[in-house]
This record gives structure tokens, C-alpha cells and sequence, in this order.
């Protein structure tokens, strides 16, 4: 056996990077769109932009973000074939947002130690992941830090490119009066307030490969449910209903109210009907067990609610529908209205930096008897 070289004896094994890059070539090669030039592993991943010529004023959209400490629960559970579907979700769905088709992606994963396999499950997801939403992985990086993270330990980053007509972007301008506000349903927790979650199973000593008798499987797994993908089902809803999608909103970090928020223009105002839907299971069981009424983690989890889309209301049943037929569970949660000028203390009117619409949540959720005290 020939001596580890220098570089190894200080923890970093490229030949592990090079293993790594091997197992997930496939994935990431079936992510490839045609416009996708070249393979794995060039310094820069190429795509054809000469589709842009097709465009009258063609607008670049990007997008980068994270999965939070969402990855402790994967590493505890030794589960990193679902990490990279959040990660598209949370870097994808914020493009979609403003109308713009999504196109290509890269990742960046920092560890401990490269474990090739455990590399090359996450990026599978990744890749897969992205090619559900036809968005091509055109690259990455895998970086190991050994001395400051521990040899199981990662986290992982992602950024996003797409485009839009500009005559076609998704705009708060274009959100008034009398429009209607649905809802899609969120597939649980997502990607958001996981330090919290994380807090809550921690003080409650709870195992996380343990089956609670609220779920059917592992704490761990219900928690590491992937985040719902909305992308190609509301690309195909503004295909189908030309005009009629007004303005979008993800929720993520923040809540319901705060991202809603952010795409309502000042002067307008959203009550958010509770009734309409009731919590995920999981969100019930934490809060309870922290101690927490529903209303008090509002701003920190999605409340299960993922996309919110403002539509005219004579398209929403319409909208509705074609949601459902897509999959999603969708329903109207209120109505655009002027603001009355008076804000009350349980109402949002800016988040992220951007002053918005007035949005509150009213009333109580439905088989539930926490509102927003």
C-alpha cells in the first residue's frame, strides 16, 4: 500500500472526491437538458443560450439558498438521498416566483469527510430533483473541511438561472383588488424553523428513529419528508391560464404572512381564513410538546401551505383546478382588499426588507381551537 501524500494526512482524500464524482455522474448527466454543452467535471458548466434570441426582452432570474439545519436530521439519520429534493425547492420554486422559467442549477456541498457514497446520494437527489422541474445540474463543488466540520457533518448550498419575457414577469403592480388568493398545500415542514424543530425533539428527549403514534414511520423520516416542488405545475397553470396568475409567493423562512407580504403592494391587505385548512399533524405534535400555541410558530414553519398564488378572481375556480388536476391540493384562503389604514398588532406589513400589503391571519384553523394567541 503506497503512503498517504501530504494533502491526505491532513484529512482531505481526492481520490474519495474522485469516487464521489463517478457514482453521481449518471444523475447528473439524466438531469442534462440538449442545451447542456459538455459533461461532468469541466471548470465551468456551459449551456446554449441561443434560445434567448426567440426573446423580445428576455429577463435572467437567479436564485441561491440552503436547506438550514435540516441536514443534522439527515446525518442522525444517515438518510441524504432526500436533502437535494429540498434543495431544488428552496433555490427552484423562488424563481418560479416571478414568472421565469428555470433552467439550470449547481451545488456546493462542504464536509467533514468525503464519504463517496454519502456524496454521491445527495447530489443523486439533486439531479433527480431537478430534473423533475427540467432544470439541468450543470455543475457543483464538494469541499472537505476537515478540523471544522466533524467527519459526518455537511451542509449544502445551491443557485439557480432562469428567464422570463419581461413583458410576461410576475409582478406586485399587477396584484388589485377583489383578487383570490390560493393556496398549495406544503408536503410538511420543508425546509424552515428546523432549529426550533431540532430544540423541541432535543428537550423532549424524544428518538429520532424511534415511531411515534402519531406517524407511521420514524420521527426522523416524518421530518425528513422533501419539500413539495411546485415549479412545473405552475409553469404549466401560466401556460394553461394566460394573464390569469397575478403574483406568487413561497413560504419559507419567515411564514405565511411575512412572504405573503412581500409580493402584496402597500395599500392592499390579505386576511388569511384559518378555517380553510388545518396544520400538518407533525406541526401540531411539536408545538404542542414545545409548549406552543399554532399562533406562536406562525412566523417560523409554513403551517402547511407552500405556494401562494393571487390570481383574478374570475379565473380562481378555474386555477383551483388545474392545480388539483396537477397534484397539489388547492384552496382559496381569502380575498385582496384595500387596507383600511389601521394596522393591528397581529397584522404583517413588511418582511426582508420590503414594506408590503397588510396580511393577517384570522379566525381559528379548522379541527383546531388554537388561533393566533
Amino acid at each position: 500500500m503506497s503512503e498517504p501524500s501530504p494533502y491526505q494526512s491532513s484529512g482531505v482524500d481526492t481520490t474519495a472526491g474522485d469516487r464521489a464524482v463517478e457514482l453521481m455522474k449518471a444523475a447528473v448527466l439524466g438531469s442534462h437538458s440538449s442545451r447542456v454543452m459538455g459533461g461532468v467535471g469541466g471548470f465551468a458548466g456551459l449551456y446554449d443560450a441561443s434560445f434567448l434570441t426567440s426573446y423580445s426582452h428576455p429577463i435572467l432570474a437567479t436564485s441561491t439558498d440552503g436547506v438550514g439545519t435540516k441536514v443534522a436530521i439527515a446525518q442522525a439519520m444517515d438518510v441524504h438521498d432526500t436533502i437535494g429534493w429540498d434543495l431544488v425547492g428552496m433555490v427552484v420554486d423562488d424563481i418560479v416566483v416571478v414568472g421565469a422559467t428555470p433552467l439550470f442549477m449547481t451545488d456546493y456541498i462542504a464536509c467533514g469527510r468525503v464519504v463517496p457514497e454519502r456524496i454521491a446520494a445527495i447530489v443523486r437527489g439533486i439531479a433527480e430533483a431537478a430534473a423533475s422541474c427540467g432544470v439541468s445540474l450543470v455543475g457543483g463543488e464538494t469541499a472537505e473541511h476537515p478540523g471544522l466540520l466533524d467527519p459526518n457533518e455537511y451542509d449544502v448550498a445551491g443557485a439557480a438561472t432562469g428567464v422570463v419575457e419581461a413583458g410576461d414577469m410576475l409582478d406586485p403592480a399587477k396584484v388589485g383588488a377583489g383578487d383570490a388568493v390560493i393556496a398549495m398545500a406544503s408536503s410538511g415542514l420543508h425546509s424552515n424553523g428546523f432549529s426550533l424543530v431540532r430544540k423541541i425533539v432535543a428537550d423532549q428527549g424524544w428518538d429520532l428513529h424511534a415511531t411515534r403514534p402519531e406517524f407511521s414511520r420514524a420521527l426522523g423520516l416524518e421530518l425528513l419528508e422533501p419539500t413539495m416542488l411546485y415549479t412545473s405545475s405552475i409553469l404549466e397553470l401560466m401556460a394553461a391560464h394566460p394573464g390569469a396568475l397575478h403574483m406568487l409567493s413561497h413560504v419559507t423562512g419567515g411564514g405565511l404572512a411575512q412572504n405573503l407580504s412581500r409580493v402584496i403592494p402597500q395599500g392592499l391587505a390579505i386576511d388569511v381564513d384559518r378555517s380553510t385548512w388545518s396544520p400538518p399533524t407533525v406541526m401540531q405534535v411539536l408545538a404542542d410538546a414545545g409548549g406552543f400555541t399554532l399562533g406562536q410558530v406562525e412566523d417560523t414553519w409554513n403551517m402547511g401551505i407552500g405556494m401562494v398564488a393571487v390570481v383574478d378572481a374570475a379565473e380562481a375556480s378555474a386555477v383551483t383546478a388545474t392545480l388539483r388536476a396537477s397534484g397539489h391540493q388547492a384552496w382559496q384562503v381569502g380575498v385582496v382588499s384595500e387596507s383600511a389604514g389601521e394596522v393591528s398588532h397581529d397584522t404583517i406589513t413588511s418582511a426582508k426588507g420590503v414594506e408590503g400589503g397588510a396580511i393577517r391571519l384570522v379566525g381559528a384553523y379548522a379541527d383546531s381551537s388554537s388561533a393566533s394567541s
